[in-house]
């Protein structure tokens, strides 16, 4: 029998379709993946540029080209005092109005995803629309509040302000938190002995503890970047986004660029310990 009469064996059907390398195709998942990744790098780049033009070794205030790198921006972080007293002004603002719409936001938010009484469909539709409407119609009506009480307009005013647009934000976040909580811990607790004020703050707030330091957050993340609103109610009070705005005429000097990088480099501290203490929580859980 010669080598060209022997017939080679043939492979099973799925052997013989499992050597056969598939094609690949873009799927739907790979395609939501992409998108994914430039949505991401979108929200990304502008952050880097703030960040790397804090480095830039630019001659003068006109921080528009790379000129070379240097660190010396951060050793005259608080060259320009109109610069500085405007960022203390904000973040002074951004601190007082987040605590208070967190107290606030928190409270409207456990009382909305906890009972149900009468009027809280109407402050759901209040607290969405009060989200949705435009900044500028908001700042409007606020000045023309302000106006008719005759307050004068300054950093109270403002802090007025953020806290009426922070609180939505606040207990829509606690809310949905007090939707998902176990009734049987707080149940327990009382079965001990517990009184409803020992159970809230012994048992509820610190599982809902995460929740309303996102909301926080959020506020002041909210608070220390607002421009509209805080340019109908602040008159004669400079705030960090106002001080920019009125420097652009004249150049934006690197500190801005520093500024914006420290406070961006908080916000994302915050969040990381935001998100260690709910891993944390959901472990014990």
């Amino acid at each position: 029998m010669t080598a060209s009469t022997v017939e080679r064996p043939q492979l099973p059907k799925t052997e013989e379709a499992a050597r056969i390398r598939p094609k690949r195709r873009i799927t739907g998942g790979g395609l939501l993946h992409a998108y994914t990744w430039v949505i991401i790098a979108w929200l990304v780049v502008p952050i880097a540029v703030m960040i790397a033009f804090g480095f830039n070794d630019t001659p003068g205030r006109y921080n528009q080209t790379w000129d070379g790198f240097t660190f010396k921006w951060y050793g005259r972080l608080f060259e320009y005092p109109d610069l500085t007293s405007a960022l203390i002004t904000s973040l002074v603002i951004a601190i007082v109005s987040s605590l208070l719409a967190g107290a606030l936001g928190t409270g409207i938010g456990y009382a909305l995803g906890r009972y149900r009484f009468t009027g809280s469909g109407s402050l759901n539709l209040i607290m969405f629309a009060t989200m949705s409407s435009p900044e500028l119609i908001m700042g409007a009506s606020l000045l023309s509040l302000f106006v008719s009480a005759g307050a004068g307009l300054g950093p109270i005013t403002i802090t007025i302000a953020h806290v009426m647009f922070s609180i939505s934000f606040v207990a829509v976040v606690v809310r949905a938190r007090v939707m998902t909580l176990d009734r049987s811990i707080e149940e327990a607790a009382s079965d001990l002995g517990a009184t409803g004020w020992v159970t809230f703050w012994k048992v509820t707030f610190p599982i809902i503890l995460p929740a309303v330091f996102s909301g926080v957050l959020l506020a002041f993340a909210l608070s220390i970047d607002d421009f509209i609103v805080t340019a109908f109610t602040a008159g004669t009070t400079k705030t960090f986004p106002i001080w920019i705005w009125g420097a652009t005429r004249v150049g934006i000097p690197p500190q801005v660029n520093v500024m914006g990088t420290l406070i961006f480099a908080v916000g994302v501290l915050g969040a990381v310990i935001a998100n260690i203490r709910s891993s944390r929580q959901g472990k014990r859980a």
